[in-house]
């Protein structure tokens, strides 16, 4: 059996131990869905991203320790960086993923890279049974998109001091809940956590797609359209926003951490 390579790299980071690490495979064909999510559960992060190559570039798929996803920003970031570590775009500046949210691209700036996503406008919801009492506060807004639930809280003191009952979070019928808050760091816009205990993830360090989400509300909220935002884990990151129509720019860096090979269920 060949070894297959995989790399582990931290997303939204300038450096090692923060940001949101995720693993890459890279793939020539793909393999049947169950080895996917085996390999998944196993490197037991809150993604592992595999691509192949396709015509128009890469085809992308994502995987938490649970399922599958539709979106997933800090695991393409990483990809992206894989991608161009090992030279697999050439000279081109720009990599088109083909996945199951569309076309995704991944530009390769001097000081970052930029991903151009679509954009997740959230509605005013009503609060589904639990969440309020789940999460331990209480929300000044809440909303929802075709993901997640968006809460938005009256204080970063608030935010970050949550202590969230995940077993009873994981009740909510969604994929997760953005919780969020202008920032008072005026070095920020704003902030979030992202809690997503269905998809076997309590908290997620850093969420490229709930950015997505996030940026349409706080463009509402603040009536501008770029932002500096902070996601404020226990590793924490720093992502620039940029709504342009309906798609947003997502900026950040990335850095590989460490690469092995897979030596057992080789496809």
């Amino acid at each position: 059996m060949t070894p297959l390579r995989y790399y582990i790299v931290d997303a939204f980071a300038s450096g090692p131990f923060t940001g949101n690490p995720a693993a890459v495979v890279p793939l020539q064909r793909w393999p049947d869905d169950k080895w996917l999510q085996s390999v998944a559960m196993e490197m037991n992060l809150s993604e592992t991203a595999y691509f192949v190559p396709s015509k128009s570039g890469f085809d992308l798929r994502w995987f938490t320790p649970k399922v599958e996803v539709d979106l997933c920003g800090h695991a393409t970031l990483a990809t992206a960086k894989v991608i161009s570590h090992l030279g697999l775009n050439g000279d081109r500046p720009e990599i088109v993923f083909s996945s199951r949210s569309g076309n995704l691209l991944a530009r390769l700036r001097p000081e970052c890279i930029e991903l151009d996503f679509p954009l997740k406008p959230e509605v005013p919801a009503e609060p589904p049974a639990g969440l309020i009492e789940a999460l331990g506060a209480v929300p000044k807004y809440v909303g929802r998109n075709q993901f997640d639930f968006l809460v938005e809280l009256e204080s970063e003191v608030v935010l970050r001091g949550l202590l969230p009952d995940f077993k009873q979070l994981a009740r909510v019928e969604c994929r997760g809940i953005i919780v969020t808050a202008r920032s008072s760091d005026a070095a920020f816009d704003f902030v979030s956590r992202f809690f997503a205990p269905t998809a076997g993830i309590d908290e997620d360090p850093v969420t490229g797609s709930a950015h997505c989400c996030l940026a349409d509300y706080w463009r509402k909220q603040l009536r501008k359209s770029k932002f500096t935002a902070y996601q404020a884990s226990a590793r924490g990151g720093v992502i620039q926003v940029e709504v342009d129509g309906d798609r947003v720019l997502l900026g950040g860096q990335a850095v590989i951490f460490a690469q092995g090979e897979l030596l057992l269920g080789q496809i």
